[in-house]
């Protein structure tokens, strides 16, 4: 199986699904990660393009992740670009890496640059319908973000609703701190969702709803079983 996170930024593939892609990794699965603004200029606290560079290069190897792809699409203004941009951009993304799974950003998430990448996702997994080269998906998820995910006030639309669940134990959660610290000026201290209780937190909350040892969340938008 071969898995494509496709974030806004740096941090969110983490942040969302870094001890699933530490536990895919080391079941010996591909994951890939698409980055849309590899430079988050808007940043608070932001290093040097070359940090953040380096930063993002030891998370990868923290967890595993095969292939990072880089865009250069503007902070905080993804909704400047052209949508076919986003969706093309996505696309190439999924044939270079032949994706099976894709997994994004909640379309209802705070941050606009994640809801922009949301939608050009759903829009990017319909590929195998306009070329027969292209296997079709089998699955695209959604994953929480914390600090922002649980900040969608938008009432007309559909809050997160988890329905999977990715058992991935403490070492795993533990080991997604270990990447979420490789990037300077992200973690915060606690009660801050991204801090390292509350990250932990809400892996044991996640598990224990769904009778795991420790889990990360996701909500289910599309599967084929063939």
């Amino acid at each position: 199986m071969s898995y494509l996170v496709v974030v806004a930024h740096p941090d969110d593939e983490v942040l969302g699904a870094g001890a699933t892609i530490y536990r895919l990794a080391q079941k010996g699965e591909e994951v890939n990660v698409c980055i849309m603004c590899s430079q988050a200029a808007a940043r608070a606290f932001r290093p040097e393009d070359s940090e953040l560079h380096a930063d993002l290069m030891r998370c990868m190897e923290t967890l595993g992740v095969n292939r990072v792809i880089l865009g250069d699409f503007p902070n905080i203004k993804m909704n400047t670009v052209p949508h076919l941009e986003l969706v093309q951009f996505i696309e190439k993304a999924m044939v270079e890496t032949k994706a099976d799974t894709v997994i994004t950003h909640h379309p209802s998430d705070l941050n606009n640059d994640h809801v922009q990448t949301s939608l050009a996702c759903q829009a990017a997994v319909r590929l195998f319908q306009r070329r027969s080269d292209v296997a079709p998906l089998r699955e695209l998820m959604y994953m929480e973000v914390p600090s922002s995910t649980e900040w969608a006030l938008n009432t007309s639309a559909s809050d997160f609703r988890p329905n999977t669940y990715v058992e991935v134990g403490k070492e795993a959660v533990e080991r997604k701190l270990q990447a979420l610290a490789c990037y300077r000026g992200v973690m915060r201290p606690y009660p801050h969702p991204r801090s390292e209780e509350a990250i932990m937190g809400l892996a044991a909350y996640r598990g224990s709803v769904s009778g795991c040892c420790y889990a990360e969340a996701f909500e289910c938008a599309m599967r084929r079983i063939v």
